[in-house]
């Protein structure tokens, strides 16, 4: 009888156990991942110390190479929070007012935007510009072949991201055309506004971006294995990017691209572990003063702040105020997401366009949260 008894304790031990691993974030994670056919890495920080960091799929494809922890991705947009960020630095050192028409720093802009758009109006994506990103659009290969040979044509110009233009020629070519609507009435995401405010602080710092960004954020931050992306760069252990064929199941290697065309608005390469480090500053107070994060995460149009979103979202019936910032690149897919209000971030750094980023940060911050 004793010894039924212990069997049956020893049973629901076992089971119980089984259980507390099947409902375990790291299992729940898997299952996300699963589901989203991820290929990357994501990293989740709570109270302060890493909680989950694990890689998936590949790197190359074609070579077999696995994505690891120390994988450099492309990360795409949230290179305009590095860029709102230096902007709001100026702003902090009496050097630039966000208020006033953008020409006033740009003496060499020759758009009518010069005089009719406020910095504040480039930062929350409400200048009223062309919209240099959907023609072409690069996320769909066949659309953008189709879309940038017409506008080639449109315009004698060849097609932006598959020729290697300067930044110069980018503001020149591509975001000095008159306003299509009138500016700070409605929110366009739109590439250009993030291109001319890498293009201000060029001429406020008299140095190109790419050194700015050095100097102010990554050597004192030590982000070693973060840069600006160029065709003819080679970066160690960058990874592949692999957009979904026409069938919607197949993974093909993203066309040729000059990713330095993106500059300020996405031409960015890092780790997940060097973003952590870039969101814990920023949100820390280490790069930007109470102030100056007040108005990056202050929501406007479309709950944009300065770079990045900003909402609410409810969990267990509490609700949670997030900062999002995602990235998009034909393959390419980033997201930087963090509670504002707790010490929980994740970060999540793909290479394929099978995965939804949005979708499997919500659920990975749902899952931390209940954890």
């Amino acid at each position: 009888m004793l010894g039924l008894l212990r069997s049956s304790v020893l049973t629901l031990l076992f089971c119980a156990g089984t259980a507390a691993h099947a409902a375990s974030p790291d299992a729940a994670i898997t299952e996300q991942v699963q589901t989203h056919r991820f290929s990357g890495t994501i990293l989740v920080q709570k109270d302060s110390r890493v909680r989950y960091l694990r890689s998936f799929g590949l790197a190359n494809y074609e070579l077999g190479v696995a994505n690891t922890n120390r994988t450099v991705y492309r990360i795409a947009s949230i290179t305009k929070l590095f860029t709102s960020t230096l902007i709001l630095q100026l702003h902090e050192a009496g050097r630039l007012d966000l208020d006033k028409p953008f020409g006033e720093y740009l003496p060499g802009y020759r758009g009518q935007a010069a005089s009719r758009v406020t910095v504040h109006q480039l930062l929350n994506h409400t200048s009223g510009l062309p919209n240099i990103d959907r023609i072409p659009n690069i996320e769909n290969a066949d659309e953008a072949i189709s879309a940038q040979l017409d506008d080639a044509a449109k315009h004698a110009r060849l097609p932006i991201y598959q020729t290697p233009y300067t930044s110069d020629q980018l503001l020149e070519k591509f975001c000095s055309d008159p306003p299509v609507r009138p500016p700070g009435q409605s929110f366009d995401y739109n590439n250009a506004d993030y291109i001319i405010l890498g293009k201000i602080i060029e001429a406020l710092y008299r140095k190109s971006y790419e050194e700015v960004l050095q100097e102010r954020i990554l050597r004192p931050l030590r982000l070693e294995h973060t840069g600006m992306a160029h065709h003819a760069r080679l970066v160690p252990g960058l990874a592949d990017p692999y957009s979904l064929g026409a069938d919607g199941k197949t993974l093909e290697k993203d066309m040729p691209v000059y990713p330095e065309n993106w500059y300020a608005a996405g031409a960015m390469y890092s780790t997940a572990d060097d973003v952590l480090k870039f969101s814990n500053a920023l949100f820390g107070g280490g790069l930007l003063n109470a102030k100056s994060l007040a108005l990056l995460t202050q929501p406007g149009l479309d709950r944009y702040g300065y770079g990045l979103w900003i909402y609410e979202k409810k969990i267990g019936g509490k609700n949670y105020r997030i900062a999002k910032r995602p990235g998009r690149i034909m393959g390419t897919r980033s997201e930087l997401y963090r509670f504002l209000d707790s010490d929980l971030t994740v970060v999540i750094l793909g290479n394929t366009g099978a995965a939804d980023l949005d979708a499997l940060a919500a659920e990975v911050g749902r899952i931390m949260v209940e954890s």
